[in-house]
C-alpha cells in the first residue's frame, strides 16, 4: 500500500488538498483549554460542554457534541490509560458499515495491522485491555454491562487501526495536541527516512482564515496496491471523513524534493536527527516495522549517519598499543550519552538552567576519558568527546542556547535593574545566541547532504536569526553609546553578497522559477553569513569556553573528513584593544544584525518550501522581521 505521483511535482508544491479527519481526539491535557472540535485554544468562559468536551463556537459545539455524545467515550473510566486512542476509536466505530469483510486487514481502506498488533508484546495487553474498555463503556450507554464471553473483536480492530495509522497532531509550537486519524489519501503515505515530502496541519476556528490553506490544491497522489493486498476498497469507497465532521484538525502533504511522474511519495514518522539504529528502534516500537528506506539500507552509511554518531577518539599511545579503540569508543558512547540524557532530564523537570549549562558544557568540553590497564607502557588512557555533528552535540546545543535564554530572563527578573545585571543577562543572551548560531551551521552542513532534513533546519534557522536580532536590538548597547538608529546604515532589503534580501524584499519568497535555482540561493546564502559572522563571533562567545573552540560556527571545513581531534584547534583569544571601543562595537552590532536578518529570511525560504506561502510559520518570521526593520 502506497500513494505514487500521478504528475511531476516540483519541491514546494502541495501535493494533497487539505483533509478532514477521520476521526480525532485531543489529549486529556489539553481538554480544559482547547476546543474538542477543531483545537483551537479556547476562550473563557467556553461553551457549555457536552458528556466532558469543550467548544469554543456554536458551529464547533453543533457538529461535534452529537458524535461525542453517541460513541459511548462518556463511559470510559476516568483512570483509562491513551484515553485519546478509545475516544479516537470509539467516535471511528459510528463510520463503520454494518459489514467489514476484511475487518482483520483492512477497515474503512485503512490497514488495521490487527495480527501484527495482538500478537506483539509492545501492545497484545494494551489493544486487549483498551478494545474491552471500549466495549463495556459501549454496553454501559445501552444500560448494560460486558460480559466476559462477549466478542471484542470489532473494538480490537478499530484500535488497531488507530493506533497505526494515528499522528500526532501539533500547533505551531510543535505541541503534540490530541491525534487525528486519516483517510488513505495521507494515511497509504509510507515513511522513509529520506523522504521527498512533509505535512503541516491547520487548526484554526470556523470561519477564521487559516494559515496555509488553500482549497484549490489538487490530489496529486494515487493510490497502488501489491497484489497480496488485493480486496482492499478501490478509491472510489473510500470514507472521506466521518458523517457529521464539518471542523477537525485538517492536513496537508507537500513536497520537499522535486518527485516524478510514478515515483513513490514518502513522508518520515520520526525524527531524521537521529542515526539509524534510534530511528529503527523507534518505528518498531511505534509501528512494528523495520524501515528498508535507501538511507537505511546503503552500505557503508551515508555521511549524515556516520556523523550523528560520531565520537572522537585522542590518544596516540592509546592506539599504537594495538588496542582496540572502536571498543572503548562504544563504552565511552553509551556513558556520555546516559550522562547527558539525564542532564537534559533534570533540566525539563526540575527547571535549574545554571545547573543544566554547567553539566553539558563540561562534558561536551572534557569529554569522557577510559582507562585500559593492559597496556605494555602501563595504564593508557583514551580521551573521547562528541563530534560537532553528532545526534546528542546537536541536542545538547538546542537545550543550551534554550537554558542560556532562560538564565537571561532570569537575571532580568529576579535581579536589580543595575547596570552589571543588565551587562550579565546580555552575557547570557550573547552564549545564547551562539548556540543556536552553531545549531543552525551543524544542521545545514548536513541538511546539504540529506536535503529532507529542511524541516529541522527551518526551525534552527529561525531560532537564530531571533536570537541575534534580540542581542542587535538589546537596550545594553545604550550603555556603550550605540542607539538602535545606528542600524540605519544596513540595506535593510539588499545585500551586495547574496540575492536572499532581493526576494524577501519582492515578497516573492521562492517562486516557481526561483526554485530551480534553490541551491545556488542556499549557496550564497551560505558565503554571505561566512564572510560575516567572524566580524562578531568572537564577541559573541566570549567567557564560553566550548564555543572558543569553534572558529567559525557556519564553517566546518577544519573537521577531517573522519577523525579530528579537538585539541588541534586553536583557543580563540579576546582581542581586548579593539572590544572596548565603540567604532568596534558598531561594527558588530551591524554585522550581528545582517547575519540575524538573513537567518530569519533564509528560514522564511525554507518555511516556504516546507509549508507554502501563508503558513503560519512562514507569516510568524516575516512579522519578525518587519517589526524589527520598522
Amino acid at each position: 500500500m502506497e500513494m505514487r505521483a500521478k504528475q511531476d511535482i516540483e519541491i514546494g508544491d502541495d501535493i494533497t488538498p487539505p483533509l478532514l479527519p477521520l476521526s480525532f481526539s485531543l489529549h486529556d491535557s489539553f481538554l480544559s483549554s482547547h476546543c474538542s472540535s477543531c483545537f483551537s485554544p479556547l476562550s473563557f468562559p467556553p461553551l457549555p460542554h457536552h458528556y466532558g468536551s469543550l467548544y469554543c463556537s456554536a458551529p464547533c459545539s453543533s457538529s461535534h457534541s452529537p458524535i461525542s455524545s453517541s460513541s459511548a467515550e462518556s463511559f470510559l473510566p476516568l483512570t483509562c490509560p491513551r484515553s485519546s486512542d478509545l475516544r479516537t476509536a470509539l467516535r471511528l466505530l459510528l463510520s463503520l458499515p454494518s459489514t467489514c469483510p476484511h475487518l482483520h486487514r483492512f477497515t474503512n481502506g485503512l490497514l488495521t495491522n490487527y495480527l501484527k498488533l495482538t500478537s506483539s508484546p509492545e501492545f497484545a495487553a494494551q489493544i486487549r485491555q483498551g478494545a474491552i474498555a471500549m466495549a463495556a463503556a459501549r454496553k454501559l450507554r445501552k444500560g448494560l454491562s460486558l460480559d466476559q464471553s462477549d466478542d471484542v473483536l470489532l473494538e480490537e480492530a478499530v484500535l488497531c487501526l488507530v493506533v497505526t495509522n494515528a499522528v500526532e497532531v501539533q500547533d505551531e509550537s510543535g505541541r503534540s495536541l490530541g491525534i487525528a486519524v486519516y483517510d488513505p489519501s495521507f494515511s497509504w503515505i509510507n515513511h522513509s527516512c529520506s523522504p521527498n515530502a512533509c505535512y503541516r496541519f491547520i487548526v484554526s476556528p470556523p470561519n477564521a482564515t487559516s494559515f496555509g490553506e488553500d482549497s484549490g490544491s489538487a490530489l496529486r497522489i494515487v493510490p497502488s496496491v501489491s497484489e497480496e493486498n488485493f480486496g482492499v476498497c478501490s478509491c472510489s469507497e473510500y470514507n472521506k471523513g466521518t458523517e457529521g465532521y464539518k471542523y477537525g484538525p485538517k492536513i496537508m502533504v507537500r513536497s520537499i524534493k522535486r518527485i516524478k511522474k510514478g515515483e513513490e511519495v514518502c513522508v518520515s514518522y520520526t525524527d531524521l536527527l537521529q542515526p539509524k539504529a534510534m530511528r529503527q528502534s523507534y518505528l518498531w516500537f511505534n509501528h512494528q516495522f523495520t524501515c528498508s528506506c535507501s538511507r537505511c539500507t546503503v552500505s557503508p552509511s551515508t555521511f549524515v549517519d556516520h556523523a550523528l554518531e560520531e565520537i572522537l577518539a585522542s590518544n596516540p599511545s592509546f592506539s599504537s598499543a594495538g588496542l582496540d579503540v572502536n571498543l572503548y569508543r562504544d563504552e565511552a558512547n553509551k556513558k556520555l550519552s546516559h550522562y547527558v540524557d539525564e542532564t537534559i532530564t533534570e533540566f525539563l523537570s526540575v527547571g535549574d538552567p545554571e545547573s543544566c549549562c554547567k553539566k553539558l558544557e563540561s562534558v561536551l568540553e572534557g569529554g569522557f576519558h577510559v582507562e585500559q590497564l593492559e597496556s605494555e607502557d602501563g595504564k593508557s588512557w583514551l580521551n573521547c568527546k562528541f563530534h560537532p555533528f553528532n545526534h546528542i552535540a546537536l541536542n545538547s546545543y538546542m537545550t543550551l542556547a534554550s537554558a542560556y535564554r532562560i538564565r537571561s530572563s532570569d537575571f532580568l527578573a529576579f535581579q536589580s535593574k543595575t547596570d552589571e545585571s543588565q551587562l550579565k543577562a546580555f552575557e547570557m543572551s550573547r552564549i545564547s545566541a551562539g548556540y543556536s548560531m552553531l545549531l543552525a551551521g551543524a544542521t545545514h552542513h548536513l541538511f546539504c547532504s540529506e536535503s529532507s532534513l529542511i524541516v529541522s533546519a527551518v526551525n534552527f534557522w529561525k531560532q537564530a536569526g531571533e536570537s541575534l536580532l534580540t542581542i542587535a536590538g538589546s537596550s545594553i548597547w545604550n550603555l556603550l553609546g550605540l542607539s538602535k538608529s545606528e542600524l540605519s546604515t544596513v540595506v535593510k532589503h539588499k545585500c551586495s553578497e547574496c540575492s536572499l534580501m532581493d526576494i524577501f524584499g519582492a515578497k516573492s519568497i521562492l517562486n516557481q522559477a526561483e526554485r530551480t535555482n534553490f541551491e545556488n540561493i542556499s549557496s550564497d546564502f551560505l558565503a554571505c553569513v561566512r564572510s560575516a559572522s567572524p566580524k562578531f563571533w568572537r564577541f559573541l562567545i566570549h567567557g564560553c569556553h566550548y564555543l572558543e573552540t569553534f572558529k567559525d560556527p557556519f564553517d566546518f571545513r577544519w573537521l577531517t573528513h573522519a577523525h579530528c581531534v579537538a585539541e588541534d584547534v586553536d583557543f580563540i583569544k579576546e582581542d581586548s584593544n579593539c572590544e572596548h571601543h565603540a567604532e568596534w562595537y558598531t561594527n558588530a552590532r551591524t554585522h550581528i544584525y545582517k547575519v540575524g536578518m538573513h537567518c530569519l529570511v533564509y528560514g522564511v525560504i525554507l518555511a516556504h518550501i516546507c509549508y507554502g506561502q501563508n503558513s503560519h510559520l512562514t507569516t510568524h518570521v516575516l512579522n519578525h522581521v518587519e517589526n524589527f526593520v520598522h
